[in-house]
């Protein structure tokens, strides 16, 4: 089974100069965990997850250590809590080659880029899916939240 055959393809991505907020209201409102990063000019730059939005509410707890200019505390933009070294998989990968790099690096989704553009989203919940479906294993994808 490919990449290709159970990644999500309809995709919300935000750019990296939207206002951290606004990414984590977009994230609560679609039920998403994970949002790739896409500059103005179409090109993959990161990705921000649930993890990096929770990550940034400490950094005001700890600004006297932060050499940030205090605007950037009081609006962060997307740009300064996204993982900017984002792993990425093509879509006629292995299922269980993609697996198996989450797995390793421990993450959650790949985005799926294909010819230098993003096509697509695999995430845990896509691979526990298409197991379930192939093998008829007792997975529910729905039942952990990872």
């Amino acid at each position: 089974m490919k990449v290709r055959d159970v990644m999500t393809g309809d995709l919300l991505t935000i750019d990296p100069e939207a206002s951290l907020q606004e990414a984590a209201d977009l994230m609560n409102r679609r039920g998403i965990r994970h949002l790739p990063v896409v500059h103005r000019t179409g090109r993959l730059v990161g990705i921000l997850t649930d993890r990096d939005i929770t990550h940034m509410a400490f950094v005001p707890a700890l600004s006297e250590y932060v050499s940030w200019d205090p605007r950037r505390l009081k609006a962060p933009r997307v740009r300064d809590a996204m993982t900017w070294s984002v792993v990425t998989t093509d879509p006629d990968a292995t299922l269980v080659q993609a697996g198996f790099i989450m797995f390793q690096r421990r993450i959650g989704s790949l985005p799926v880029v294909e010819n230098g553009r993003l096509v697509g989203i695999l995430t845990e919940r896509d691979v526990l899916a298409a197991l379930h479906k192939v093998q008829g294993t007792e997975i529910d994808p729905d039942a952990s939240a990872w």
